[in-house]
């Protein structure tokens, strides 16, 4: 039997869990499942950075062990982050911690040419570590995407138009946030109708990047185009 290749996944704090007694580290069914089922074998790691400091020789020694790396969504990364000096009053889930493991994997993932598949937060790190910005707060219940699916338009040419083979795509969203600036580096493949950039990619970079602002998990099991990005990724996670 063919090796899986072990996907990185870093683990989300929450408060708690069914079954379980105290605080737990967690990763959304729906995306092991998609990881899995595109011949992936997911590795949640579990986030480690003392005073909110990643040390990057424990981050590249954990991670290289690894074929690629999947980060996922989750709690909004704190402005200074990102050179705000205000923050927004609807931010939630602000975690230090997980800000500098997930910022720290990201940097050694895309300094080594690991491949990384980017989604919803994910994107806003990804963004982050190569000097983007974000808008902080889409501007309440009507531009923010949250619970809702839309479609996309995609670049034509791009890495994500030759995997959904499509300029199209059904877009599962839940965020209020979105980029502002892209990082160094960035092309923005993929667009709402109201301008939300919906992808990023790297062209000419080592390794393999796909970042996507919405959440391709919730809609794998049943749409091929979602389905494909994560065929896409454990592809080049095999690849390397």
């Amino acid at each position: 039997m063919t090796p899986r290749p072990l996907i990185a996944v870093p683990a989300r704090f929450s408060a708690g869990a069914t079954a379980l007694r105290y605080a737990a580290e967690v990763n959304a069914r729906a995306l092991v499942e998609a990881i899995y089922h595109a011949g992936g074998d997911p590795f949640t790691m579990h986030p480690y950075a003392p005073d909110g400091r990643a040390d990057p020789s424990d981050i590249a020694w954990r991670l290289d062990r690894c074929d690629a790396l999947l980060l996922p969504g989750g709690g909004d990364i704190a402005p200074h982050r990102y050179g705000a000096a205000e923050a927004h009053p609807g931010l939630y889930d602000v975690d230090d911690v997980q800000d500098a493991f997930d910022l720290a994997l990201a940097r050694h993932a895309l300094d080594a040419g690991i491949p990384v598949l980017a989604i919803c937060r994910g994107l806003q790190i990804v963004n982050t570590v190569l000097n983007g910005t974000l808008l902080q707060d889409m501007g309440g219940p009507g531009p923010e995407h949250r619970h809702l699916t839309h479609p996309v338009s995609v670049q034509p040419g791009s890495l994500l138009s030759g995997i959904t083979v499509s300029d199209k795509v059904d877009a599962s969203c839940y965020h209020h946030q979105r980029v502002d600036r892209p990082g160094t580096g960035l092309t923005v493949t993929a667009r709402a109708a109201d301008g939300t950039v919906e992808a990023l990619e790297r062209p000419g970079s080592p390794g393999w990047l796909l970042a996507v602002q919405w959440h391709p998990e919730d809609t794998a099991a049943t749409d091929t185009r979602n389905r494909n990005l994560f065929t896409a990724f454990v592809g080049a996670a095999r690849r390397r």
